[in-house]
């Protein structure tokens, strides 16, 4: 499209919150002397707005910053402003208590280090001194997301000090009829109040300087008498006698020079007076009724509703801006202030302009347009503009203001009473939130003030209220469900009307802002601000009422002035027809677009409607309106293409440098900008669904009508059919961004944002500029403002300042030209047939589910762009819903997109090093991530398996996915399945863990059978491995791995190697668990063992003897060191030993008397272990288990010498010890078995011992009767007396030796003893005492004497002659020996003469 868009229409885009209310500070002041006086009125409410002189520049800390307010009565409200960043403390209500405030009576003056306040009331004028936010921030770089107001600080402001207000001194006094006022800052500070005089003219209160002590003066700047008769002639006596002083100002204004300021008054007498406040003189009057055409009735009036504003431009001078009110009309006279050099002032007349509209509100000058605002007679605001220095014509520029909601709310017959008016009161846009609690406040009957609630909380009060009004009010117990329904209609139509009246009173505009910086125009309303912003040439032309569209002059649209013509005609057809469209009509398209029908259908049925309906002949309107248009099929062509958001391209963003793009970084980036750019886009939406709906309609009517209505001939039904069917997905497009417009983003828990930022690290797309994790808003945002807050912002602005050669520093911001280019920079980012994915990313990376599955449900049937993006991001919905199945199935359907769309490209993107595989293959690999850490196995599985059959040629995807796949069976306890997956795993590697886990896994779990039976085809040797592997690695007693192994080889017959496994789980057993339940185990180890070789022949019956642990070669296991350090070296090669059936049975028994030992005395168990059988003999005899330690050397074919050594040890400490030793006794003597005795005498413990000695040494014989020699041994070795029978049962067998004993311990009086009876016994005296058979004599065998220790005997006691009993003793064997000798020497001669 061609043209200019300089004289456009304008749309008004509120600026209004959503959410609570900002947080106004309440300050109060009481002037002292000031009083309400009897003639004191109220005045009319007003507004106004200041704008910092670097608002449009980007390098400023005051960018895009305002300062407006309203005053009503006492109260004025300041609120600062920015669309850059939201400002903190920006509020406040400041009550000048007794006084009432001028309308226009706050001035703003901006120094380099202030900002000061000047307020004007009926009797105070006061002045607020406010640091400037340069001084504020230091930094020109404004990067954080918020900031402080200028305001921040008011509270250390002290505007209560005399210094900083003033009394209006009675004398000249203020005018009472005269609302005007000036005020302004002099170079040096003071602060200056141009205020209107009762007795004419003007007077100028002065404050000094606010850090300057000094006196408040007042001057009046009034003519003489003579001069004013000079300057103005004479006065018509009605103006002088009814309404005071004729050159009472009505309308003041100053424009400040260097060092003076020039002060216009407009005064009711119809001329402008211009004063030097320096010189205080009049320098000008000008008669402006010479302006005005027809004055006579006008030059007798007052001129009370005259408005005077100024203009400055550094390159045009100082415009003056003159409304001359007149009843019924009203005039503009634009001019320019003319000095010549002997400093005479005059006035050069640009421009006049008239306009019919009957009260104006305010209007605001350029140096190039007015912008004026009116009520009319309906009070309907109506605000215009024009360009006064090329409109010759005189053509006002329209503004569409914003209506108020409708009066009252259709409910179908389908839809509740309840949901419908919420839907209506709530939707974005429509009402403020301060009418809805005003609204509230009413309807709960003046309950406690409800303050600073949220939406959501606003929408849950506003429904009990409701609710509360209509119980209260029902009397009867029962209803029809029809008569209940009346009521909800009843009362919540009265709800609707409270807050429409309030919407309606929060509405009424009271001023127009401009901001001469950046050429942006607000209109001040009561209750909130509103900003005009250029209208699209299509909005424009659809939107424009009938009248001004006649007169449009058609070479601005197009450059082809016949094109213009044809397309202004058709669009004065849409207009006909979507007047002509009823609500019901209308519904009808908004369902088929909300169901997912052809739009195209309920276009016709709409055409038919309007058929059967047309009362008025619209149709023949239409017809007579399509006949003069020259080429209908290109206009339509055009307009198409106007509305067309599609590209093949995204937006390039622009690479800047770091404090370019920090510059930038928060431009536009506040609530009220992002609303306002996002409430234009819903504007635009809205008009152009209507258009695309109108031109839908109109295209059935074309094609029912036929080629006889339209030039061209027989091809043009086809060309009429594109036509529809480009038109169609248009209005769906349109449909979807106001639907996503008017949608409320969701508050989202933190937990969820965390999940959320997971999955999406999973994916790996956190670094995108679509998904920045969203902050909760106070406030709620539509999801497309959210999208343009966190998202399409930073792409847009880059973008428009992405020129390579601009100075940020000199470049300036201009406001119309600004909002619209990022507007159309925004749709389309919106536009769904783009290939730009970033809206639905960003709902998804913003956790906005439910949205973004609504989003994805109007665009599925028509829309054939990113497909398997939807379906992907559908698929996550689905997750997060818990609908896993359905997001498998979303998944599945993305994959065959994967490849040819930018989001999918994105998630496969290759990491650095990763193996490169097919995209679709990537792609599986990210969902079945994503699948994995939602904990979704089932899913995990399906998806992998169907994943295997894209992998066929690629070996390494197999393997990675039937490990995921037996991974997940594993864990959901699908053991066979796990089996399978592992035997059909290509990678050998991947197979020995995945068993190695298996193997884990199911002993932990104890499902031992499973994994005893499965086949292990080519896998046995495998699977033992890791079996003994594990056995070897762990704690015997946490999983026992051996008897799994034990139960393994049992399965599969291999008796021997099941033998060999028990057979070293016990030998462990013993050496490494030492306690009672390791000693039974070892046991039934042994047992096992000796089972397993008793089912195999017996020549097979053998295994290898099991190495000591540490010889274990375990896989992956860390080196040995020594103490130093250093590492050991590795055994060498061992000896192969073999354990027989025998052997086994051995160690069994051993084991068993291991028990038997730990069982007797528990504290043995954690040395018995690993005991050998000669350990174990020690152990038992000193645990008093005589009979099993005799058994175990019986089979190990030990000595019992430890047996009676230990046994008679016992015997002498029970000799020696108390009655508690004998006590203890019992318990070992009864684990041995005696002989019973039958005596009628009580035994003893200690006589027990001495019988169990003696029947041992009677039953256990040995050569050389050893045991009965240690048995003495051992007694005498301890000076224990031997018992009689002990000594008569040696004597028997071994006299000799027990001399020998006695003789080693000097025992000489009974070696002496058993000397003498020995020999006695030889010669014949109690030989069989001694074992002798047969005594000394010829015919008895020969007999003996061990004459060596006999004179070992006499030499000891030879030695000791001097003792008396020692020489007896000595006497009596020397004695017997000699009678022995002389019988000897007898019998040998008998026997020598026998033989002879």
């Amino acid at each position: 499209m061609a043209a200019a868009l300089a004289e456009r229409s304008c749309l008004e885009l509120s600026g209004a919150e959503r959410g609570p209310r900002r947080r106004v500070r309440e300050l109060a002041l009481s002037p002292p002397g000031a009083s309400v006086g009897p003639g004191a009125g109220r005045y009319a409410d007003s507004a106004g707005g200041f704008c910092y002189q670097e608002s449009a520049q980007l390098v400023s800390v005051t960018r895009n910053r305002f300062i407006h307010w309203t005053t009503s009565g006492d109260t004025l409200e300041l609120v600062e402003e920015s669309l850059d960043i939201n400002l903190l403390n920006n509020a406040i209500r400041l009550k000048i208590q007794n006084c009432s405030l001028l309308p226009g009576g706050v001035h703003v003056c901006e120094t380099q280090n202030l900002v000061v306040i000047l307020i004007v009331t009926n009797q105070t004028v006061h002045r607020l001194v406010l640091p400037h936010p340069a001084r504020m921030y230091r930094s020109e770089l404004i990067t954080e997301g918020q900031m402080q107001s200028v305001f921040t600080d008011i509270g250390k402001v002290n505007f209560r000090d005399p210094s900083n207000y003033h009394m209006i001194p009675s004398i000249p006094g203020l005018a009472s009829n005269s609302t005007a006022s000036a005020a302004w800052l002099s170079s040096d500070g003071e602060a200056l109040f141009a205020l209107p005089s009762a007795s004419g003219g003007i007077f100028v209160l002065k404050l000094p300087p606010h850090d300057v002590h000094g006196i408040v003066s007042v001057v009046e700047l009034k003519q003489s008498s003579v001069m004013q008769r000079l300057l103005t002639g004479w006065m018509p006596t009605a103006i002088r006698g009814d309404q005071g002083p004729s050159d009472l100002p009505v309308s003041l204004s100053v424009h400040c020079l260097e060092h003076d300021a020039f002060l216009f008054a407009l005064c009711q007498d119809h001329k402008l007076r211009m004063w030097s406040y320096k010189d205080q003189m009049c320098l000008m009057v000008a008669d402006l009724l010479e302006f005005v055409p027809v004055n006579k009735d006008l030059r007798l009036a007052a001129g009370m509703g005259h408005r005077l504003r100024l203009a400055y431009s550094q390159s045009l001078g100082l415009y003056l801006g003159v409304y001359m009110h007149a009843p019924k009309r009203g005039q503009f006279c634009v001019f320019q202030l003319v000095s010549t050099e002997s400093n005479r002032y005059s006035l050069d007349h640009i421009s006049s302009l008239f306009t019919s509209q009957e009260t104006l509100v305010d209007f605001a000058l350029t140096p190039a347009e007015i912008w004026a605002l009116w009520h009319d007679a309906e009070n309907q605001t109506i605000v215009k503009y024009i360009n006064f220095e090329q409109n010759i014509a005189g053509q006002w520029n329209q503004v569409f203001v914003q209506s108020l909601p409708e009066e009252e709310v259709n409910i179908r017959d389908d839809q509740d009473p309840r949901e419908t008016y919420l839907e209506s009161l709530f939707m974005p846009g429509r009402f403020t939130n301060a009418a809805l609690l005003k609204a509230l406040q009413i309807f709960s009957r003046g309950g406690e003030r409800i303050m600073d609630l949220t939406w959501d909380e606003l929408k849950k009060e506003v429904t009990i209220a409701v609710e509360n009004e209509l119980q209260g009010s029902v009397t009867e117990y029962e209803f029809s469900q029809e008569e209940f329904r009346q009521l909800q209609v009843e009362f919540w139509s009265k709800f609707y009307a409270c807050c429409l009246q309030y919407q309606e009173a929060l509405s009424c505009p009271l001023a127009l802002h401009l901001n001469p910086y950046t050429n942006m125009v607000c209109l001040l309303k009561k209750g909130f601000l509103s900003f005009l912003v250029p209208c699209s040439l299509v909005d424009h032309l659809y939107l424009l009422p009938d009248e001004h569209l006649l007169t449009e002059d058609d070479s601005t649209i197009f450059d082809d002035l016949e094109m213009s013509r044809d397309v202004v005609c058709l669009v004065q057809c849409l207009r006909l027809i979507g007047e002509s469209i009823s609500m019901e009509m209308a519904f009808i398209m908004e369902m088929a677009c909300s169901r997912l029908q052809p739009p195209e259908k309920a276009a016709e049925q709409i055409l038919e409607d309007l058929i059967a309906n047309d009362t008025e002949n619209v149709m023949e309107d239409i017809h007579s309106k399509l006949q003069e248009i020259r080429n209908p099929i290109h206009a339509i062509g055009v307009l198409i293409r106007e509305m067309d958001y599609e590209t093949e391209v995204e937006i390039e963003r622009g690479a800047q440098p770091l404090n370019v793009r920090m510059n930038l970084s928060q431009l536009y980036g506040s609530g009220t900008a992002v609303t306002v750019v996002c409430r234009g886009v819903c504007k635009m939406a809205t008009t152009r669904f209507l258009i695309c709906r109108d031109l839908l309609i109109l295209q059935q009517l074309l094609l029912r009508l036929g080629d006889a209505m339209i030039l061209g001939g027989g091809q043009l039904f086809q060309s009429q059919q594109e036509l529809l069917h480009r038109t169609s997905p248009l209005l769906l497009s349109y449909y979807l961004i106001r639907w996503a417009s008017q949608c409320l983003a969701s508050d989202v828990p933190v937990d969820t944002l965390e999940s959320n930022l997971q999955h999406l690290s999973v994916l790996e797309l956190t670094d995108t500029s679509a998904l920045t994790p969203h902050k909760l808003v106070s406030s709620p945002q539509t999801i497309v403002e959210l999208f343009f807050q966190e998202v399409a912002r930073k792409h847009i602005i880059s973008h428009l300042f992405s020129q390579p050669n601009t100075s940020l520093s000199e470049t300036s911001l201009n406001w119309p030209h600004l909002i619209t280019a990022i507007a159309a920079d925004l749709l389309p980012l919106l536009w769904p047939s783009n290939p730009g994915f970033l809206f639905p990313e960003c709902l998804m990376g913003s956790c906005q589910y439910t949205q973004l599955q609504e989003y994805i449900r109007l665009l599925q049937p028509w829309c054939h762009v990113n497909v398997g993006s939807c379906r992907f991001l559908m698929g996550r919905c689905y997750l997060v819903m818990g609908e896993g199945h359905k997001a498998l199935d979303c998944f599945c359907q993305a994959a065959s997109e994967v490849g040819k769309e930018e989001f999918l490209d994105r998630l496969i993107r290759a990491e650095d090093g990763e193996m490169a595989s097919t995209p679709r293959l990537q792609y599986y690999d990210k969902v079945l991530r994503l699948l994995d850490i939602i904990g979704l196995p089932e899913l995990v599985i399906q998806l992998a398996t169907l994943a295997i059959t894209e992998a066929a040629d690629d070996w390494r995807s197999q393997a990675t996915l039937r490990t995921c796949i037996f991974k997940h069976h594993l864990d959901l306890g699908h053991n066979s399945q796990a089996y399978e997956a592992l035997t059909q795993n290509p990678d050998s590697s991947r197979q020995l863990d995945c068993l190695r886990q298996l193997v884990v896994i199911l002993c932990e779990r104890s499902q031992l059978q499973d994994l005893v039976e499965f086949p292990y085809v080519n896998l046995h040797s495998e699977v033992v491995g890791i079996i003994e592997s594990r056995a070897r690695a762990i704690d015997l007693m946490t999983h026992n791995y051996y008897e799994l192994l034990y139960a393994f080889h049992i399965y599969r017959h291999n008796y021997r190697k099941a033998g060999t496994v028990m057979f070293e789980y016990g030998m462990r057993l013993g050496r490494e668990v030492r306690t009672l339940r390791g000693l039974q185990k070892q046991g039934n180890c042994y047992l096992a063992a000796i089972n397993c070789l008793r089912l195999i022949r017996p020549e097979y019956a053998w295994i290898v003897q099991p190495a000591s642990g540490a010889v274990y070669e375990r896989p992956g296991a860390s080196p040995k060191r020594s103490h130093d350090g250093e590492c050991t070296a590795v055994p060498t090669a061992r000896q192969i030993e073999i354990l027989e059936l025998e052997d086994l049975e051995k160690e069994c028994l051993l084991a068993r008397l291991r028990l038997t030992l730990a069982q007797h005395e528990p504290s043995t168990a954690a040395v018995a272990g690993s005991s050998s059988p000669e350990e174990m003999v020690t152990l038992l005899v000193q645990a008093g288990l005589f009979d099993t330690a005799v058994s175990l050397c019986q089979t190990f074919k030990l000595p019992l010498t430890p047996v009676f050594e230990g046994l008679a040890f016992k015997c002498i400490k029970l000799q020696f010890g108390g009655e508690a030793a004998q006590a203890e006794a019992w318990d070992w003597l009864a684990a041995n078995q005696l002989s019973s005795v039958i005596t009628t005498k009580e035994s003893s413990a200690i006589d027990e011992a001495w019988r169990l000695l003696s029947s041992y040494l009677d039953r256990y014989k040995s050569q050389n009767h050893l045991y009965h020699h240690c048995v003495i041994n051992k007694l005498l070795s301890h000076g224990v007396p031997l018992p009689n029978w002990l000594i008569n049962s040696y004597k028997k067998v071994d006299a000799a030796e027990l001399l020998r004993l006695y003789l080693n311990y000097a025992l000489l009086e009974e070696a002496v003893d058993l000397v003498l009876e020995y020999v006695d016994a030889l010669l014949g005296k109690g030989h069989e005492h001694f074992g002798i058979e047969r005594p000394l004599s010829a015919i008895a065998p020969m007999v003996w004497l061990p004459y060596s220790a006999i004179d070992q005997l006499l030499q000891a006691l030879g030695e000791n002659t001097t003792n008396h009993h020692s020489f007896v003793l000595y006497q009596k064997v020397q004695d017997k020996l000699e009678d022995y000798q002389q019988k000897v020497d007898t019998a040998t001669r008998d026997l020598l003469y026998r033989r002879n």
